[in-house]
């Protein structure tokens, strides 16, 4: 039985996979993650908020595009 869990977005902003657009996604579908291991950066304002896993697991599925306008709350990427 798999576990899944939905990491959410803290605020509304401008959803990014990766830390600048010259490099790599933080991860991938399929990558293992640890508690606080960053998976995406949310911009507001020109202030970037790293968004991290609260436990273990592994990246299911993105489920929002790369640099998207997000809500607060918004799902952003399931765990198992």
């Amino acid at each position: 039985m798999s576990d899944k869990t939905t990491i959410r977005s803290p605020m509304p902003g401008v959803f990014y996979r990766r830390p600048d657009p010259d490099e790599p996604t933080f991860v991938e579908p399929g990558d293992h993650v640890e508690a606080g291991d960053t998976i995406g950066l949310v911009e507001v304002m020109k202030s970037f908020h790293e968004i991290t896993v609260e436990s273990e697991g592994t990246i299911g599925e993105f489920l929002v595009e790369n640099e998207t306008e997000v809500e607060a709350n918004q799902e952003l990427v399931t765990i198992e």
